[in-house]
């Protein structure tokens, strides 16, 4: 039985077919093989990731365990820990690290309310008063910061009654996209980029002094661990008797072994003839009751950034927050 054998006339059509069909069943093919490749390099990827987190995981309860360490060695103080980094080589050329922060050496967003669990918050003019003093001594003219402030405040408490110069609900439901204060505490200090009257140059400006602890207490600085980089800290406690200068001063002149007592900080060259309400006096301590973590971890062609928040304020210590990535 002899094969077919197309006329003479359409064997170039019978060879297109033929060359069409292949160069079909070529692109399925390639289609098919990238598919797989994609996949396996997913699962991989994954599997590096979920790698990366466990590593993550291990050094935050590391660290955790080394404040605890210190907490019971230093009568509830483990400002010792500030500064600590820890490096742990992985298989493959791998590398975990974590450097301990003090985490409560900023502005405390939620300090600009007051109120107890499971009571309504309510604006705190000490707090609005500071928040707007930071933001004086960074640059920002005084009645933008007084009108950021205010709406700090109106942002966080539970009325809906503005403060003198803040911004409730009526005044966001008037922007171009409309929403409402959450009248609950901030979750992230980036969350003040919606705050009525910051623009992205002030936020910038207050983003490193910045912080949204999980309650609603004045801003607990421990002034053996603040830099002078921080001093704008200090001059918001006071902004028209303490000059940024003169509180960077302070800092740069500490004792070797850092301050005996608060005491010794407001007797220090400058503060010495400064008399504050009692409250704001408090605010400068000598232990740090929160820590920040900030943990990175490269594990092959995967890398994971974490930044946690431990509350030191009583044994044991816990993380109360976490944030992955390196930035909001």
């Amino acid at each position: 039985m002899t094969g077919f054998t197309p006329p003479e006339g359409e064997k170039g059509a019978a060879l297109l077919t033929v060359l069409l069909l292949v160069a079909v069943m070529g692109a399925l093919a390639m289609a098919a093989l990238e598919r797989m490749r994609l996949a396996t390099t997913v699962a991989q990827n994954g599997a590096l990731v979920d790698q990366a987190r466990y590593h993550v995981g291990a050094l935050e309860s590391l660290a955790v365990l080394a404040i605890d360490d210190l907490l019971a060695a230093g009568n509830g103080d483990a400002s010792a820990a500030v500064g600590t980094v820890r490096q742990v080589p992985l298989p493959g050329g791998g590398l975990a690290e974590a450097k301990v922060r003090d985490g409560g050496n900023c502005f405390n967003l939620n300090s600009v309310a007051t109120g107890g669990e499971g009571q309504p918050l309510a604006s705190n003019p000490i707090g609005i008063a500071e928040l707007a003093g930071l933001l004086r001594v960074l640059g920002v003219p005084q009645g933008d910061a007084a009108r950021i402030a205010d709406a700090a405040g109106d942002w966080v408490d539970a009325d809906t009654y503005p403060n003198s110069t803040g911004a409730e609900d009526s005044y966001y439901q008037q922007a171009d996209v409309q929403y409402r204060t959450p009248n609950a505490p901030f979750a992230d200090a980036s969350e003040l980029r919606a705050v009525a009257g910051v623009t992205p140059d002030i936020y910038e400006r207050a983003k490193p002094f910045l912080c949204a602890l999980p309650d609603t207490k004045l801003s607990a600085l421990n002034i053996n661990t603040l830099t002078p980089d921080q001093a704008p800290l200090i001059a918001m406690l006071a902004p028209e008797r303490i000059p940024l200068e003169t509180a960077r001063r302070v800092l740069m002149a500490r004792p070797a072994g850092g301050w005996g007592s608060a005491a010794d900080f407001w007797n220090a060259p400058g503060l010495k003839s400064i008399m504050l309400p009692l409250d704001v006096q408090s605010q400068p301590q000598l232990k740090t009751e929160w820590f920040a973590l900030d943990i990175r971890v490269t594990a092959g062609e995967a890398g994971l950034v974490e930044t946690a928040l431990v509350d030191a304020r009583k044994a044991p210590a816990r993380v109360a927050m976490r944030r992955w990535g390196s930035d909001e």
